[in-house]
């Protein structure tokens, strides 16, 4: 187990290297940068400019800079300053880290908690209205693209005032309680998670349907049946267990 970790972990450091050579590339494919906007202002001198591309190396080429820039991280830990808010990078970074972790987990939590018993009913109860309106959602949710359905949902909350259309939380976020402040945080993490949760859970309701149906027709779940035990254990107890096995994988990359 040690050694297959390791070997895992070994892997990881080509794929980083790969990944970040390739962002640093393209974003060196777009003309200009922060300076260019400073370049702008009559207030900066020419000087103050030349100054500042030698400090940050950004009079090298791009080659160079991703060497500078590896060399910083490998060797003094050191991931870079934020030109706009002179702040270290993860300092800048720490707050949106930490709001996406907490949305794509409230993102999860919806898909799973819903696709799950929604794909179990609708694969019991096969072509009833039950059935039929949850492939319908399904549709839906995979054919509406997500901007658009964001979009809905901020005018419908601008319309109503029943959810707030932007931000993680209230002005007033600091006088609150605690139990508020969580109160407050999900208030705002309803229709941004909403969004993010339609098409994975469409997918997965589906995906739970079709597992479902399959191990309804194996022969341990009529053996079962023949033995005389209830409906709801047979599914709950024998078919569920074996068709969400496929879809505890899915998750594990849900949380990556």
């Amino acid at each position: 187990m040690i050694q297959l970790i390791i070997k895992r972990l070994l892997h990881m450091i080509p794929v980083l290297l790969g990944i970040s050579l390739l962002t640093f590339m393209v974003m060196q494919l777009a003309p200009g940068d922060f300076l260019s906007q400073m370049e702008l202002n009559p207030q900066v001198s020419d000087e103050t400019i030349a100054s500042m591309r030698a400090r940050f190396g950004l009079d090298k080429p791009w080659y160079v800079q991703y060497a500078i820039w590896l060399k910083n991280i490998v060797v003094h830990q050191d991931f870079g300053e934020s030109f706009a808010r002179h702040q270290p990078a993860f300092t800048v970074l720490k707050p949106a880290l930490l709001n996406t972790l907490l949305l794509a987990l409230a993102a999860a939590f919806i898909t799973w908690s819903v696709a799950i018993p929604l794909g179990v009913i609708a694969a019991v109860r096969q072509y009833s209205w039950i059935d039929k309106s949850s492939s319908l959602i399904a549709f839906i949710g995979l054919s509406v693209p997500e901007v658009f359905l964001a979009l809905l949902l901020i005018l419908m909350a601008a319309k109503t005032g029943w959810f707030p259309t932007g931000g993680m939380q209230d002005l007033d976020y600091e006088r609150l309680s605690v139990g508020a402040k969580i109160l407050d945080v999900l208030h705002h993490l309803v229709l941004p998670a909403s969004v993010l949760a339609t098409v994975p859970l469409a997918s997965r309701m589906r995906q739970m349907r079709g597992n479902l149906l399959d191990v309804l027709r194996a022969d341990y779940v009529t053996t079962a049946r023949a033995k005389g035990l209830p409906e709801r254990v047979v599914i709950v107890k024998h078919a569920v267990r074996n068709a969400i096995n496929p879809l505890v994988t899915l998750f594990g990359y849900t949380l990556g």
